[in-house]
């Protein structure tokens, strides 16, 4: 057995042990065969064990799953267009128009979208609306100007921009409305209710799949834009179809879960060092399953610290992703060196 192999079957494993944990445990203490009971169609004893494990637990885990497959997809995209290994779904400032939209709806609107709509429903709109209005920007600039690491650029740009608009409306913004925002902010993969979990599933699987479609554009622009529009590769195309699907999934993410920090740019660089290659027919299948573990993870952490209650996501997050960081500055200075 090969190394793809290896690292394929450890993903598996991995992935539906933590997807069993994230069953089996969390702040309210149900017993296993209980559980087991319940994911089987069998009656509980306790119809509020039945609504944690089915109307909480498990689309939570369903939510991690396809967000951390997102997110780490997203990443990957990035840093193959730009080859930056510091590149991630943030850098485009797509999070940061969410953040925006969102920030306008809880911070200044006081509500005006909220009389026509839920909420939750309005904070979703908003965030998905915000996003898209930077993907937008981002890809006039990008068939404008054809060069990579000035779209880059003007995404970091675009990010600062929406993050001084979120700081004027804090400013003047009441303590609770503040709270919320803030909270929102922190990140989370509970929101996602069983009713909506249908077209949440669908949107994110859909960016997969058509991410997958790229492979082999993706192998060629690893080679450099002159080798990969030899090859015959339209690389303005392909950077549109990379900016398109990066900006629909972290789009998506953000909405429902926040601005949800490092695993984008992580977990490329922990399936390149568990599959051993940079060839993008094994790398990509490898990310998406590195990053619903990883999410997982993050997600069961911000439980099992103190047992009754929950950590904020992005208070666990930075744990598992500034290691990896400093290793790929570590490395990349190595490599410098040599």
């Amino acid at each position: 057995m090969n190394r793809k192999h290896i690292a394929f079957t450890g993903f598996a494993i991995a992935l539906t042990g933590l997807f069993l944990c994230n069953l089996f445990y969390g702040t309210v203490s149900i017993p296993k065969n209980t559980i087991i009971d319940i994911l089987f169609g069998r009656e509980a004893k306790h119809d509020v064990w039945e609504s944690i494990v089915l109307q909480s637990r498990l689309p939570q885990a369903i939510t991690a799953l396809l967000s951390g497959a997102a997110l780490s997809v997203s990443g990957l995209l990035l840093q193959t267009m730009f080859r930056n290994p510091l590149a991630g779904p943030s850098i485009l400032g797509i999070s940061s128009g969410a953040n925006l939209g969102v920030a306008i709806v809880m911070l200044y609107s006081g509500g005006i979208i909220g009389q026509n709509f839920s909420g939750h429903f309005s904070v979703i709109v908003a965030a998905f609306a915000g996003s898209i209005t930077v993907l937008l920007l981002i890809l006039y600039f990008s068939i404008r100007i054809r060069n990579s690491e000035l779209v880059m650029i003007i995404g970091i740009i675009i990010g600062y921009l929406a993050s001084a608009g979120i700081a004027a409306l804090n400013s003047m913004a009441a303590s609770d409305s503040i709270r919320s925002y803030v909270l929102w902010g922190m990140g989370s993969f509970s929101d996602v209710h069983n009713s909506e979990l249908p077209l949440y599933s669908i949107t994110i699987l859909s960016g997969l799949f058509f991410s997958l479609l790229l492979i082999k554009p993706l192998n060629a622009l690893l080679l450099g834009d002159n080798y990969a529009a030899n090859l015959g590769v339209n690389i303005l195309n392909i950077r549109i179809c990379i900016l398109l699907i990066t900006g629909y999934l972290t789009a998506t993410v953000t909405a429902y879960c926040g601005p949800v920090t490092f695993i984008g740019l992580i977990v490329p660089h922990i399936a390149r060092m568990l599959s051993g290659t940079s060839n993008q027919k094994t790398l990509l299948p490898s990310t998406i399953l590195a990053g619903a573990i990883v999410a997982l993870l993050c997600n069961l952490m911000t439980v099992i610290p103190f047992g009754k209650s929950l950590l904020p996501l992005n208070a666990i997050t930075p744990f598992i992703g500034a290691p990896v960081i400093v290793y790929v500055i570590m490395k990349n200075k190595r490599n410098q060196s040599n």
